[in-house]
């Protein structure tokens, strides 16, 4: 679950330092809730340079809170601090985005980035807002209008209260805190997968990052629709061919085949013991789910996928056709 700051609601908001002080005590404050729960809230590398009232900008309003204040924030956007969503932005900042009915262009901000993991199917993605008339509302509705296409519209979750944020924190599902608690947390929860037996064991030894096993579990979860994707004629439905076009076709696609020269270096590698067959027979599987957060690993499975036959995870961990 992943949490920005909305640097839109810091712009032009704080009509005097007690009005800043009282915004930014609860902005600490949530991170805080945010961090118990341990997840993380992001903020803007350039959020020091947002003009917050006249000719101020945030860094010149930090200076005027407490000194407890003051060293939370400035811990926190210092460059060596952080940590900030744009070091792994997926946007493009030139793409026009709006909310508010067309009122307020998005674009280049913590809001459009939310939208577009929302859009692209990252599911646990919120914004918190300081608290100001303006963004005192949720959900923050966000349209993209790309170049010769139709406009899409994505809901964002917006928190500027410290309780509204817990309640919800609390009714989360609870946080998987080792590999082996994913492991039989995806059996139990994919029931259209069949995994192989070793197939979680090259993660022991490597630190459990929430965004890594988050990851991990939304790439089951489109493995699994698209197993339970077929109808009766044996065919894909309408919403296993939309999950299919999504997620594995296209330059940004969650899934893809290996590389011929992959296929061929790597070949003995991408080879699994098939629990099923008797002997040394096994599964050739160069297909694989990418997972881009603190480190970089693979999800390797059978394929084609057919309505009639198992879809096997073969393995998942580092990546294994490393040049």
């Amino acid at each position: 679950m992943e949490f920005l700051v909305n640097d839109l609601s810091l712009e032009d908001q704080s009509p005097d330092i007690p009005t800043f002080r009282e915004a930014i005590e609860r902005l600490i404050g949530m991170r805080n809730i945010i961090h118990r729960f341990e997840c993380e809230l992001y903020c803007h590398k350039n959020i020091a340079n947002v003009r917050v009232t006249g000719d101020l900008v945030f860094s010149e309003m930090v200076q005027k809170l407490t000194w407890d204040q003051e060293q939370a924030v400035m811990q926190w956007i210092s460059r060596n601090g952080g940590p900030f969503w744009d070091d792994t932005r997926v946007h493009n900042p030139d793409e026009y985005l709006e909310c508010c009915n067309g009122k307020v262009v998005v674009t280049d901000s913590a809001i459009r980035e939310a939208a577009c993991r929302l859009l692209s199917g990252e599911s646990d993605y919120h914004l918190v807002s300081l608290i100001s008339p303006l963004w005192a509302f949720t959900p923050i509705s966000v349209t993209w209008i790309p170049d010769n296409d139709r406009p899409q519209t994505v809901d964002v979750a917006n928190y500027w209260m410290e309780e509204p944020l817990e309640a919800m924190l609390q009714k989360a599902p609870p946080r998987i805190t080792s590999w082996e608690e994913l492991a039989r947390h995806s059996e139990m929860r994919f029931s259209n997968l069949r995994f192989f037996r070793e197939c979680f064991d090259p993660l022991p030894g490597y630190p459990l990052g929430e965004r890594d096993f988050r990851q991990i579990l939304k790439r089951f979860q489109v493995l699994d629709e698209l197993k339970s994707g077929f109808g009766t004629d044996g065919q894909r439905t309408p919403k296993g061919q939309e999950i299919y076009q999504k997620y594995f076709t296209g330059e940004k696609a969650w899934f893809s085949d290996s590389s011929n020269t992959e296929k061929h270096k790597f070949r003995k590698d991408l080879h699994f013991s098939d629990p099923t067959k008797i002997g040394n027979q096994s599964l050739f599987c160069p297909w694989h789910g990418k997972i881009k957060g603190t480190l970089q690993l693979r999800i390797h499975f059978s394929w084609p996928v057919r309505a009639d036959e198992p879809l096997y995870v073969v393995y998942v961990g580092p990546k294994i056709t490393k040049r």
